[in-house]
Parts: structure tokens; C-alpha cells; sequence
């Protein structure tokens, strides 16, 4: 079973960055295949997808974060990046890493929480 782990979060201010990384435990090449992105759940909201890339380095955002955040990935590392940047009050959530695609998802990592607050 892939085990995915998410880290990077933590406490910021209004305007401030963070940049987050999800290391997969698979080969290399099966993590270059795959279509992954960035998940983000709020209390009491239902968990979104807020950015993509998949194996040709093709990246979409969602509207709330179109600009400010920027996905990347390093298939030899395994590893899949979010740059956030501008960070608002409204992007305080857990985040979590895995495949866009929900029929081949991987199990969910316990992500990394990120508050942005003054």
C-alpha cells in the first residue's frame, strides 16, 4: 500500500508563504505516471482539490488559488511541491497530497495542517 507523508505546514500571517512536500513510498517511475495534486479540507467543508499537475508537468488551480500557489513535482524524489504564496485567513486547512484520479487513489496521508492568522 502507498503511504504517502505531507509536510511544510504551519502558522503564518496574512500575505506570508509556505511551501509544502508529500513524499510517496513507490518506484520513481510509477510516481511520474501519475496524475497527483493537492487536497485541502476546512472544518466543516468537504475536502477539495486546489491543484494538479500530472505526468507531462501540466499544472490547473482552483479559482481560490489561482496566482498564489504554484504545484511542482521531482518524479526521482518521489515528491510532489505546493508554493503558497499571499496566504490568506481562507486557506487554513489540512492539506493532503494524492492522485487526482479517485478510482486509482492512493490512501490518504494525514496531511499537514496550514493557518493563516493574525
Amino acid at each position: 500500500q502507498v503511504q504517502l507523508v505531507e509536510s511544510g505546514g504551519g502558522y503564518v500571517q496574512p500575505g506570508e508563504s509556505l511551501r509544502l512536500s508529500c513524499t510517496a513510498s513507490i518506484t520513481s517511475f510509477s510516481f511520474s505516471l501519475a496524475t497527483v495534486g493537492w487536497f485541502r479540507q476546512a472544518p466543516g467543508k468537504q475536502r477539495e482539490l486546489v491543484a494538479q499537475i500530472t505526468s507531462n508537468d501540466n499544472t490547473n488551480y482552483g479559482d481560490s488559488v489561482k496566482g498564489r500557489f504554484a504545484i511542482s513535482r521531482d518524479n526521482g524524489k518521489k515528491t510532489e511541491y505546493l508554493q503558497m504564496n499571499s496566504l490568506k485567513p481562507e486557506d487554513t486547512a489540512v492539506y493532503y497530497c494524492n492522485r487526482v484520479r479517485a478510482d486509482v487513489r492512493w490512501a490518504w496521508g494525514q496531511g499537514t495542517q496550514v493557518t493563516v492568522s493574525s
